[in-house]
């Protein structure tokens, strides 16, 4: 269990230690690239939504909150059932819960497939097993929790795509399933990077996403 003190003391430990780890990033050979196979941009602004996993839920949140087009990201719980939703519960790691966002987005500024680019590139490292970075258990597991047919093929041809391309140094490991629900966080666990952002865990873990998010994707980049 990581409770908000224990994160950043295991981050604070592994920053004296020189240790690396904690950015959570795969180092790909080359930019990841775009998906091939892929939604058109919607003709008209609404409202879509996709589901993640990838680790502490701040982090992914924040990345998501800096991207153009997404309008709202929550972090919460997918996974398991309504009664376990719950962080002390879930941070045992035996309730079938991942730590993971919500994103709402319009679909006529980004589509799904480019969130899933971000998702790959910067959010995460998705060839770690069950981990990412000092976090470790199911509970910080790699997924897409897809809502349609569509989101699921989109999903599983970039995978197949990115593991052809032999992008990453490992092959990778997120889990394409089916989404059942949806468990928004307790309060204190929304907007955490933007609110806390002199806490060690989030200087070494998760403030390096957003500013690799801004490298690498400035015309996705909304400084918010």
């Amino acid at each position: 269990m990581h409770t908000p003190f224990a994160r950043s003391a295991i981050l604070l430990l592994l920053s004296l230690l020189g240790s690396t780890a904690c950015n959570a990033k795969a180092s790909p050979a080359a930019a990841v690239p775009a998906p091939v196979v892929d939604e058109q941009h919607a003709a008209a602004s609404s409202r879509q939504t996709a589901v993640v996993s990838g680790g502490c839920f701040w982090g992914v949140q924040a990345v998501f909150q800096h991207v153009r087009g997404v309008i709202r990201a929550t972090s919460g719980y997918s996974g398991g059932a309504a009664k376990t939703a719950e962080y002390e519960i879930v941070s045992t790691g035996e309730t079938g819960h991942a730590e993971s966002v919500q994103i709402v987005y319009d679909p006529a500024q980004i589509t799904y497939g480019e969130l899933l680019r971000v998702f790959f590139s910067v959010a995460h490292d998705p060839t770690q097993l069950n981990r990412q970075g000092p976090d470790e258990g199911t509970q910080y597991r790699s997924s897409i929790f897809y809502a349609s047919d569509e989101q699921k093929r989109i999903a599983e041809a970039y995978i197949a795509q990115l593991d052809k391309t032999g992008i990453f140094p490992r092959r990778i490991v997120t889990q394409v399933v089916p989404l059942q629900a949806f468990y928004p966080a307790e309060a204190y666990h929304q907007n955490y990077a933007a609110l806390h952002p002199n806490q060690p865990y989030i200087m070494f873990n998760d403030a390096p996403k957003v500013e690799r998010l801004r490298q690498e994707f400035p015309d996705l980049y909304e400084g918010k």
